[in-house]
């Protein structure tokens, strides 16, 4: 029906005839001429419609915000003066000659050059017209190319794309599944799967060395603004591989990517070890473009008068880090109010702070409610955080898992507020990481997940799992993860000495992963892999402040689909051909007085 998109349109058209197809994104009419602004996919054209075509000036005079129109015309140059060279058909109109109105539109629930006003909620139940909005359509057309870039690139590294299956069995990878009800297998379930991890595994096994998928993903989890309940992965795995291979084949893609698609040269990517991450930046995603750093005081603050201080100085899991602020002396104390009420969010009981007025006057010259428990140790402060006159010292006393997450959430903050940032992109690996994780009561579980090689022998890791390491690795890009991967267990025994560590016994771990032991007696070779999320990485690509804007039909912060209105109820029927029974929700005591 079209000859070309309204985008396509320039000066070397000019006296082409052409067919278009769109949207009236905008409707004039100036002393009997009408213009209309059409828009599609691609961009928008200006048409002129004079009254001299009699049947098309009708149809053009009748057409209104969003109607679908058909316009056949002649490409001219816009007289002078009306020209816009800011725009990239600014320079050109069509004299239409034929106007067909194609279908007609109520009035939409908000003008698409006026969605900044309009809230989330409405957005989303009436998608389909958010996603009319050029800024959206610019979105999801770089997340197309992003995704032909990354095939591209893989297929060319001989990756094959191999589908893998999305109704599986539930497996432990830190989330709640998704459950899908068995109609043919009484009282058993499917879960969604929350990554195609096993899979990925079992075709290296298969001898497929080199696999690749865009795969969804699904996990039932609290949802933050990078959260979704079903995502999309950047899935890689290989075979007879080191960490050094994935990572050097993956950090080129994503080199070749923002090459490709934003004209961007990435920096270099720097190698940082878990434990130096969590010291210097509280994170294991540090944003290297905020020059902020922690630095522990813990043998300064032993020794002062300051039970909030000197307990988690002496305590074996408490942390006490300073984080100097150069210049932060201007903040108020509302805004040094703000960011307590801030840490708190992490667990942290309050943040206190130093004022550095003038450090020549000593005591006199810091502003802070606590300086006088610091007359001993204030100059060797001082000097270890590097403090100099209109500076800030924000301090951090607690277990040490609250510290990092508060202080280091504190220098994000921090960070964005005050636009510390030192470069437009800082990307990073992150190594080394723990094998385990403890929880309060001392419980260990995966930090990655269980199918993760460590970097010791199984006998090393019974001995002694708080203190193995893991080989795997993180991409970082701006303090978000884009991608998690490691060199897989490929021996039986070893599969199996994690399982013990994490408290899954033989049974168990037949039952639940017979088949994964069962392929591993079968010559697995090494291998290993990388699982990068997509809709974080084109957030970060459009500069988006959430990944609902880089997918076409997201769901809300707390899981549910406004437009389709998901999820909804089932019939009786279908419960019971899934010999599901819902329970009765409880009534108020005083129902039906």
């Amino acid at each position: 029906m079209r000859s070309h998109y309204c985008g396509q349109l320039n000066e070397s058209l000019i006296d082409h005839e052409v067919t278009l197809c769109g949207w009236v994104h905008r409707r004039r009419d100036h002393g009997g001429v009408i213009f209309l602004d059409m828009r599609d996919r691609d961009g928008v054209a200006q048409v002129v419609v004079d009254p001299d075509t009699a049947e098309a000036f009708a149809n053009a005079d009748r057409a209104r915000s969003e109607y679908v129109l058909r316009i056949v015309g002649r490409i001219r140059l816009r007289p002078e003066g009306t020209q816009n060279p800011n725009m990239p058909t600014g320079m050109i109109e069509v004299l239409a000659k034929q106007v067909d109105v194609l279908n007609t539109a109520a009035t939409p629930p908000f003008q698409l050059d006026e969605h900044g006003k309009v809230g989330e909620e409405v957005r989303l139940k009436y998608r389909y017209i958010d996603l009319r909005r050029p800024e959206m359509i610019e979105k999801l057309r770089l997340r197309s190319r992003i995704t032909h870039s990354v095939r591209a690139y893989l297929e060319d590294q001989g990756f094959l794309d191999i589908e893998t299956p999305i109704l599986t069995r539930a497996t432990p990878e830190g989330a709640r599944d998704y459950l899908v009800p068995s109609r043919t297998h009484d009282g058993h379930f499917f879960a969604l799967p929350q990554s195609p991890q096993l899979f990925k595994q079992l075709l290296m096994v298969s001898g497929f060395d080199r696999y690749y998928q865009i795969a969804k993903c699904f996990r039932d989890e609290d949802l933050r603004a990078d959260r979704q309940p079903e995502f999309t992965q950047i899935d890689i795995e290989a075979s007879f591989v080191d960490e050094q291979d994935i990572m050097g084949t993956t950090e080129q893609m994503v080199r070749q990517l923002f090459q490709e698609t934003l004209d961007v040269a990435l920096p270099e990517f720097p190698r940082m070890p878990y434990s130096e991450a969590m010291q210097r930046y509280g994170s294991d995603k540090p944003d290297l473009r905020i020059p902020l750093e922690l630095v522990d005081v813990d043998d300064l603050m032993q020794s002062v008068d300051f039970k909030v201080f000197s307990g988690p100085a002496k305590a074996e899991d408490g942390r006490v880090a300073a984080l100097k602020v150069s210049g932060g002396a201007k903040l108020s104390r509302k805004e040094i109010d703000d960011y307590t009420k801030f840490v708190g969010i992490y667990g942290a009981k309050g943040l206190a702070w130093i004022k550095v007025n003038e450090r020549a006057k000593g005591l006199e010259g810091l502003q802070s409610p606590i300086v006088k428990f610091m007359e001993g140790i204030v100059e060797q402060l001082l000097d270890r955080v590097g403090a100099e006159d209109g500076d800030i010292i924000f301090f951090g006393a607690d277990k040490t898992r609250i510290v990092n997450e508060a202080i280091g959430a504190l220098r994000v903050k921090l960070g964005e507020d005050l636009d510390l940032y030192t470069a437009r992109w800082a990307p990073l690996w992150v190594v080394d990481f723990p094998m385990f994780e403890a929880d309060d009561n001392g419980r260990l579980s995966a930090l990655h997940h269980p199918f993760t090689a460590p970097s010791c022998s199984p006998e090393e890791l019974q001995s002694s799992p708080a203190t193995a390491l893991s080989r795997a690795y993180d991409m970082v890009l701006n303090g978000t993860e884009l991608g998690g991967g490691s060199i897989r267990i490929h021996d039986q025994a070893m599969q199996r000495a994690v399982f013990e560590v994490l408290g899954i016994g033989k049974e168990e771990a037949e039952e639940k992963f017979g088949f994964l032991l069962d392929a591993l007696q079968y010559g697995a070779p090494p291998h290993g892999g990388l699982a990068f999320g997509l809709d974080r990485l084109v957030m970060l690509m459009t500069g988006s402040r959430t990944i609902r804007d880089v997918i076409a039909f997201p769901k809300t912060q707390s899981a549910a689909d406004l437009m389709t209105d998901a999820p909804g109820e089932v019939t009786n029927q279908q419960l019971r051909d899934l010999h599901i029974r819902l329970r009765q929700k409880a009534q108020p005591e005083n129902a039906g007085e």
